[in-house]
């Protein structure tokens, strides 16, 4: 350790590493956040950005602005290729950059996972980034602008088949979003095609949608889907994809868009601490979050593979949240001469929202659907998003929709980078 403050480096500017870099406000420490982007990202209204309810700055803010209060934060956008353990250091952006630590607080996240099929990515992209989104919706608004042009029903009828794969959560709300647009927010736009007549198609490889919610709720959120008019198929596990097309079974499908919502995997950066992985890539932590070997070392969010209570934690937001601050706790501990604490994971329950006043809810042993769960959705992500100028600005947008059935980002960019033919 240095002579002088001791030097923490939280690598991820997500709810892991934000919610840890607050909590050491107060230490001794300097504190270095490092993040491939400059934003931070409210992921769990992503998929609203995909769908062009919301544009993208509404569910971002600099991680910069977020911790300008903090004198012993600085803020460094690059590229994390690597922990080097023994040296204790992160290298970075190609090896130009090195950050040295005296504690490490690993907070990388995960991507989508194509469960060995990498290749699936170009013809059905996932949902963990604003570039995810704005390529989503890219997507989605050419496929009405194609069905509008062309003259060949066959054709027509494909641009406006639409595949979500994976019944998770995202795969859920995005599949519950994709109706409104087509049959409400469209409608009246276009006057060669029909965009009601849009067909979305719902892929689960297993026997229920939302595996982690109670089955009633799961339950209760196919019926909601299917009132929408979404085709959901459980156990249709997806044998391969190809631009515009899906096969699950002896089932081939024809999709201008296919988006991919089925699984997810840590961020590679785990695999250079040496320790030991979960099948999904999660570094194995200790009860307090530190590495086998390495008590200066800790992983949270989705990077790790943590338990409370001997039960595994959800890789959900507030999963993130809370052990950012519990590993930021057990860094102030470990700098005052203290012993470390096992993490304690309060489960606030699930929410998922299906559509216009549809939603499912648990929160211990009260599960709720329908227009209840749909408003307690909206307070809880309204209350979570960072900024007061993101709370005011999509709650304008949501009322802009909620009234008028219209989309307040329906912008198609970024054509310059391949949209699908």
């Amino acid at each position: 350790m240095t002579l002088d403050r001791p030097r923490v480096l939280v690598v991820g500017g997500g709810f892991g590493g934000l919610y840890a870099a607050r909590a050491l406000r107060a230490s001794a420490a300097r504190v270095t956040v490092v993040d491939r982007t400059n934003h931070h990202l409210f992921q769990p209204l992503l998929y609203q950005a995909a769908t062009a309810t919301l544009a993208p700055s509404d569910i971002t803010a600099p991680i910069r602005w977020l911790l300008r209060k903090q004198p012993n934060v600085e803020v460094l956008m690059a590229s994390v290729d690597r922990i080097d353990v023994e040296r204790r250091e992160a290298v970075a952006d190609g090896g130009a950059l090195a950050i040295p630590y005296d504690y490490l607080i690993l907070a990388a996240g995960a991507r989508h996972s194509y469960f060995g099929h990498p290749e699936w990515e170009t013809a059905a992209p996932g949902l963990k980034s604003i570039d995810d989104a704005i390529r989503i919706r890219q997507r989605v608004l050419l496929a009405f602008e194609r069905a509008e042009k062309t003259g060949d029903e066959d054709r027509r009828r494909r641009e406006l088949t639409f595949v979500i794969v994976g019944g998770g959560p995202t795969g859920v709300e995005l599949a519950g979003m994709l109706p409104t647009i087509a049959r409400d927010a469209l409608a009246g736009d276009f006057r060669r095609v029909d965009t009601r007549r849009a067909r979305v198609i719902l892929l689960e490889g297993g026997p229920r949608l939302l595996p982690a919610y109670p089955a009633p709720l799961s339950e209760a959120a196919r019926r909601s889907l299917e009132a929408l008019g979404v085709e959901v198929r459980t156990g249709a596990r997806v044998t391969h994809v190809a631009r515009g097309v899906v096969e699950a079974g002896a089932e081939r499908i024809h999709a201008a868009t296919i988006v991919w919502a089925a699984g997810n995997e840590a961020s590679p950066l785990g695999t250079s601490l040496g320790a030991p992985l979960d099948g999904m890539g999660r570094v194995v932590v200790e009860p307090d979050l530190s590495i086998p070997g390495h008590p200066e070392v800790f992983v949270v969010g989705d990077q790790a593979a943590m338990t409370s209570g001997g039960r595994p934690v959800p890789g959900v937001a507030p999963a993130a949240m809370q052990s950012g601050r519990w590993a930021a706790a057990n860094v102030k501990r470990r700098i005052a001469g203290e012993s470390t604490r096992a993490f304690r994971y309060l489960d606030k329950g699930d929410l998922a929202t299906i559509g216009r006043y549809r939603a499912v809810a648990r929160f211990g042993r009260v599960r709720v659907s329908g227009p209840l769960a749909w408003w307690l959705w909206l307070f809880v992500h309204i209350l979570y998003l960072a900024g007061f100028r993101n709370r005011a600005s999509v709650l304008v947008e949501w009322g802009y929709a909620f009234f008028t059935y219209q989309r307040g980002s329906r912008l198609i960019t970024g054509l310059g980078r391949s949209p699908a033919a």
